[in-house]
């Protein structure tokens, strides 16, 4: 239970620290705004359309006497709307960190030098970043899309379906979003997608309390794009919480050198 109240706690130092650093967390918003208004409209649109999908899906029902069309459709309906949400937060994340990656890696890499020590580089070109962000980005939203069609058809299930995958789903869009945040700390470690997943997964406590409170808040309109810079602040502490940073006694740059040289062939 402690990494579930550590994960808490780096997600409340992130804000502060964007909270007592105004430059930052004022040019952090801009990526999370801009990517906010196309998200919103998207969504608007699709719930829009939300009655003419399910009544297109669902061709069976047609001749089903009422009140069991409208309850069967309308469940269907809300599972629909969850569903796209569950997409929207995790996705969100992913579109904003890859549209604003030159910008939140400078944030990442003042956390780190607030912390004391080198900071870690990865050695890699921005051009090159950016290219391994749009990669693993593809590669999360087929592995969310994969999620989001199981939690789907579960939610047929009658109890379990409008009761556990709810929170299942919650929990897998928590660790998720964690994942997300703290890969542009990683990165410039030289920690690449397999071995974050294999660090995030050692520690699930601390990703979970990291990313449901965070998860909770990004339900909330506009507020993703106030709390994005210090989410990626807290995802740096969080990161050196996961590499033993804060708890090496060698020196941190000497402790970054070894996954970044990687990338030189060092």
């Amino acid at each position: 239970m402690r990494d579930l109240v550590n994960g808490f706690g780096y997600l409340m130092k992130g804000q502060r620290w964007a909270a007592r650093h105004g430059r930052w967390w004022g040019f952090g918003m801009i990526p999370a705004l801009i990517t906010l208004v196309g998200y919103a409209a998207a969504l608007v649109a699709l719930f829009f359309w939300t009655d003419d999908v399910i009544a297109w899906a669902t061709p069976f029902a047609d001749d089903w006497s009422s009140p069991w069309l409208a309850v069967f459709r309308g469940a269907l309906s809300i599972l629909f709307a969850a569903t796209c949400l569950f997409l929207a937060i995790i996705t969100f994340t992913a579109v904003t960190l890859l549209v604003g990656q030159p910008f939140y890696e400078s944030l990442s890499e003042a956390v780190d030098r607030s912390e004391g020590g080198a900071v870690p580089e990865s050695g890699l070109s921005t051009w090159a970043e950016l290219w391994i962000g749009l990669r693993e980005a593809i590669a999360l939203l087929i592995r969310v899309t994969l999620w989001s069609v199981l939690f789907f058809a579960l939610g047929f299930i009658p109890g379990v379906g409008q009761t556990v995958i709810p929170v299942l789903a919650f929990c897998v869009t928590a660790f998720f979003l964690t994942e997300e945040l703290t890969s542009i700390a990683l990165l410039r470690r030289g920690i690449l997608l397999k071995e974050r997943r294999r660090l995030l997964r050692s520690r699930r406590l601390l990703s979970l309390g990291f990313g449901v409170p965070l998860s909770v808040l990004f339900l909330i309109p506009l507020v993703a794009v106030f709390l994005m810079p210090g989410a990626v602040a807290g995802a740096t502490l969080l990161v050196r919480d996961l590499t033993g940073e804060d708890e090496d006694a060698t020196p941190r740059g000497e402790t970054a050198a070894g996954p970044a040289g990687a990338f030189n062939g060092s």
